[in-house]
């Protein structure tokens, strides 16, 4: 049957050598996960370093780190990247952080997942409104804690996990850049399509659809347009 589409497209084999193949893959798949387990079973061995008292800002005003768990014993953190006077702020987090919109599944494991940013914390939630995130923010424009868990004023982001026990708080673990992507769902998926993220840096066969970096990645104006308040339907 001729191809309907100008795009180059996989080889056509039959039923038998297809599953040869995916059969091959699974091997590596299937160790890919034994090892993904083994740096779980790591990291939940990690030691720990205490924390001071910061105090953050909320919804509803100064906040102790140790009272942003609410009450539960672990607590994730996204350190969101701000653009000071600037409108739309990054667009990889604010991508990321719009796809975790029912985070209630923490609750039985007694954990808690919230978005930090560098930004003033009334800005922070007119960009939260604006951009139709679902998560809970806070500020930590008036503390050390963001350029303490590498993600300064004018930096990056990050992801930091904390452990409270009482009053303490400890820092358990740290990532940034595609250290986040494991943690999310979007990447996973686009990995799986037949023509992936289609960006120049990955390894495709010959004639795949390539183009730069970010090109498949929504604007963060986009994603208001999307999810945010003025969005359609």
């Amino acid at each position: 049957m001729p191809s309907t589409t100008e795009r180059p497209l996989p080889p056509v084999v039959d039923a038998d050598s297809w599953r040869r193949e995916l059969d091959a893959l699974r091997i590596r798949e299937k160790a890919a996960t034994r090892e993904l387990d083994a740096i779980a079973a790591q990291r939940r061995r990690l030691p720990m370093v205490a924390l001071p008292d910061y105090t953050l800002v909320g919804a509803e005003g100064p906040v102790r780190l140790a009272d942003i768990f609410e009450g539960r014993s672990q607590l994730i953190a996204y350190h969101h990247m701000w653009f000071e006077g600037k409108q739309w702020h990054c667009p990889g987090c604010t991508g990321y952080t719009s796809q975790f919109t029912r985070l209630e599944f923490l609750e039985p494991y007694d954990a808690r997942f919230v978005i930090v940013t560098q930004g003033p914390i009334d800005e922070a939630l007119a960009y939260k409104e604006r951009t139709g995130n679902r998560m809970d923010w806070y500020s930590t424009a008036g503390s050390a804690f963001g350029a303490d868990m590498d993600a300064p004023a004018g930096g990056g982001f990050a992801v930091n996990v904390f452990l409270r026990d009482g009053d303490r708080v400890f820092r358990t673990w740290h990532t940034n850049g595609r250290g986040t992507e494991q943690l999310g769902h979007t990447f996973p998926l686009v990995d799986v399509l037949p023509y992936g993220r289609q960006e120049a840096w990955q390894d495709s066969p010959d004639g795949w659809p390539q183009s730069d970096t970010y090109d498949g990645w929504f604007t963060s104006k986009q994603i208001a347009e999307r999810y945010g308040p003025g969005r359609a339907g």
